[in-house]
Order: C-alpha cells, then sequence, then structure tokens
C-alpha cells in the first residue's frame, strides 16, 4: 500500500445470535484488522430486553456481550438501519446503542428519534475524515423511527399496487420525498467528511443475482449527490457490482457474518417457524442441510468483502476479498480454487443483473 493510503474494508449482514461469537467472525478478522477502516452493517438488536415489535416476522436480540465481540474482530463503524434492528422495540434499539459507545463502535441509521436515526456516523484516520449514512428501503413501516417513535432512517419504495412496504413485497420506484431526503442528508454530509459512505438495506433476498426496480436508481441517485461509495446489504446472498461516475456501487454484499438459530424450522417460535418454510417456497430454494445455522440459497456460500484503497492522491481503488462460507456458517477467506469461484461467481452475476461486466483480477482488484 502507498504512503499515505487508508484502507476501507466492507461487510454485509451480521447475525451473531449465537454464543462464542469471536470464534464466528475469526475467519474474516484478519481482513478486518488489516483494514483502516471496518464497517459492517449490524442486523438484529443486542439486548436482554424489549417488547416484540409485531406485524413482521421478528428476529430474536442478539447477545449484549457480542457487541463487544464485533470490536474485537476489528469492526469501527456499523449500520444499523434494516428490517430487523427495531424488533425488540425502543429498548432494544436503545442498548444496542449503548452497547455499541461502550465498545468504541460509531453506529448510524437507528435512533430514539427520526433525527437521531440520520445523523451520520463520522470517524478520522490519516487526517482525512470519514462518514457513513444507513437507510431502509425495504420496511416494515413499524420500523421506521418518527420523531415520537423509536426506529430507523429510512426511503420510501413504493409498491405498485400501494400494499404494505416490507422485505418480501414487490418493491418499485423511489419516491420524490426518499430522494430529496437522501440528496439533503448527503449534501450535509459532504459538509463534514472528506469520504462518504451511503450504506443501503435494499434488494430482493434469497435470489441470486436479480436487482429490483428501483436498485440502480437509489444507488445512482447517492453517488450523484456526492457519495464516495453505496453499500447494498440485506438480500442474504451477494449481489454485482456496478461503477457510476467511477465510484463503486456494491449492490450486495451478502452475509458477512450470520450465525443464526432463528430460521430454523425445528424452533417455539410459530412467526419464525412458519416463514423458516415459506421462503423456500417463495423463492424457490432448499438450503445444504450442514448449515444448520445459516439456512440461506446455497449459492451464497459465495460471499465477499468489499475493499476500498484510497491513495494520497484521492484516487481510489476498489477489490473484493472473497470469503468461503463453511459449514454450518461460518465465514471465512477463500483460499485457492474457492477464492478464483467466488470471483468468477460475482462476475457472472453482474452481467446476469443487466449490470456492464466487470473484470475481477487476481488480487482482487475490480475493473469496469
Amino acid at each position: 500500500m502507498r504512503e499515505g493510503a487508508i484502507s476501507i474494508v466492507l461487510a454485509g449482514d451480521l447475525v451473531l445470535d449465537e454464543p462464542d461469537a469471536p470464534y464466528w467472525l475469526a475467519g474474516i478478522a484478519p481482513a478486518l484488522q488489516a483494514a483502516d477502516l471496518a464497517v459492517g452493517h449490524l442486523e438484529v438488536p443486542h439486548s436482554a430486553r424489549g417488547v416484540e415489535l409485531k406485524g413482521d416476522v421478528p428476529a430474536p436480540a442478539a447477545p449484549p456481550e457480542n457487541v463487544g465481540a464485533i470490536a474485537g474482530a476489528g469492526f469501527h463503524m456499523l449500520s444499523l438501519a434494516g428490517n430487523h434492528i427495531a424488533d425488540c422495540g425502543a429498548e432494544g434499539i436503545a442498548d444496542t446503542l449503548a452497547l455499541l459507545e461502550a465498545a468504541g463502535l460509531k453506529g448510524t441509521g437507528a435512533g430514539l428519534t427520526l433525527s437521531e436515526a440520520r445523523a451520520p456516523a463520522i470517524v478520522e484516520r490519516g487526517g482525512r475524515t470519514f462518514g457513513l449514512l444507513s437507510y431502509n428501503c425495504v420496511g416494515p413501516e413499524l420500523s421506521w423511527a418518527s420523531e415520537s417513535r423509536a426506529g430507523c432512517a429510512y426511503l420510501r419504495v413504493e409498491t405498485p399496487d400501494g400494499s404494505p412496504i416490507a422485505p418480501a413485497a414487490d418493491l418499485r420506484r423511489v419516491t420524490d420525498e426518499a430522494m430529496a431526503t437522501l440528496r439533503a442528508d448527503i449534501a450535509a454530509l459532504r459538509q463534514q467528511a472528506d469520504f462518504v459512505m451511503v450504506a443501503l438495506h435494499k434488494g430482493i433476498v434469497h435470489t441470486p443475482a436479480r436487482l429490483a426496480p428501483y436498485e440502480r436508481a437509489i444507488s445512482h441517485a447517492a453517488i450523484d449527490a456526492g457519495a464516495d461509495v453505496v453499500i447494498g446489504h440485506h438480500a442474504h446472498i451477494v449481489r454485482g457490482i456496478e461503477f457510476h461516475r467511477g465510484k463503486p456501487i456494491f449492490h450486495g454484499l451478502g452475509n458477512g457474518c450470520v450465525v443464526t438459530s432463528a430460521l430454523s424450522p425445528a424452533q417455539d417460535h410459530p412467526a419464525r417457524r412458519e416463514w423458516a418454510e415459506r421462503r423456500k417456497v417463495m423463492f424457490g430454494f432448499e438450503p445444504d442441510p450442514a448449515y444448520t445455522l445459516a439456512p440461506f440459497h446455497p449459492e451464497a456460500v459465495n460471499a465477499m468483502l468489499g475493499r476500498l484503497t484510497l491513495h494520497a492522491d484521492g484516487s481510489v481503488t476498489v477489490d473484493i476479498v472473497p470469503v468461503d462460507v463453511v459449514a454450518p456458517g461460518r465465514p471465512v477467506l477463500a483460499q485457492g480454487e474457492r477464492k478464483d469461484a467466488v470471483a468468477r461467481y460475482i462476475e457472472q452475476i453482474t452481467v446476469a443483473a443487466g449490470l456492464p461486466p466487470i473484470k475481477i483480477a487476481a488480487n482482487g482488484t475490480v475493473s469496469a
């Protein structure tokens, strides 16, 4: 790495419901710890209390002590705006925010009010300032913050028939109000940060390659408004990579580290048990039975971290770090044939999604 360069590593969803979180994270920790700045997405609240949110399939809270393990693995910043962060209500969000602060982690995208949720996270590295914004694009609407309700920051995406905004809904068009919010928040952050990152919880879950109609539009709008990178997650399977105005868009980083029993059919929560079966019919897949803690689409074993290198002259190199998810759901840095296979997979799904082709070199560098 050149003198004065700053490296940023980007990870997707983090769901750490299981004990011994350091073990589950250890397979990707070397890449995180080698970076000057590591950013992930915290999918669920970490709390021992709270009232279960009604209206969607709620995820269980993760153990509070696992926040410290996330920091110990090398993360510095976390986006929080997603469809499960409010699943334990205001208490779950308050506890999560307190735990992040205690662990020295910067979070954005959730708060006790909408103003708090929209406030960016900002850190300094090497004399430069880095800012992160986080938005939920997929609902459920009950998880969205207001000035009188805890929740997450959001950007409304309309359904064609006006049905409720929910993670499995047919989401089509970003509203004008949402676009205005996105532009205003990015413009405000550009006054405070040299490098602006926008995290979007978006996309179609459990489905290879495919992008929903709104995804490119909202990602391009973020770049047009001044973002330097768009970070996508939510689908629990990786998506393609795109460059817009020379800036990278990771349409879906997939699972950063997801180990949970909440998707097991053999559990005592009726709504989660029913969803574990229904999603397989809805999205046409059958998980590998060996992946008891990550029962996702079989292609989700192809995972990645994004990596950016900001050079002293302001130029940015874009890379991926191929990740292999091994049974029962532990991510590890891919080696040998699996490393090459993951890179080829990402090239293929980029084209399959209708995006311009990309090339991933042997060292992970991504080019248009």
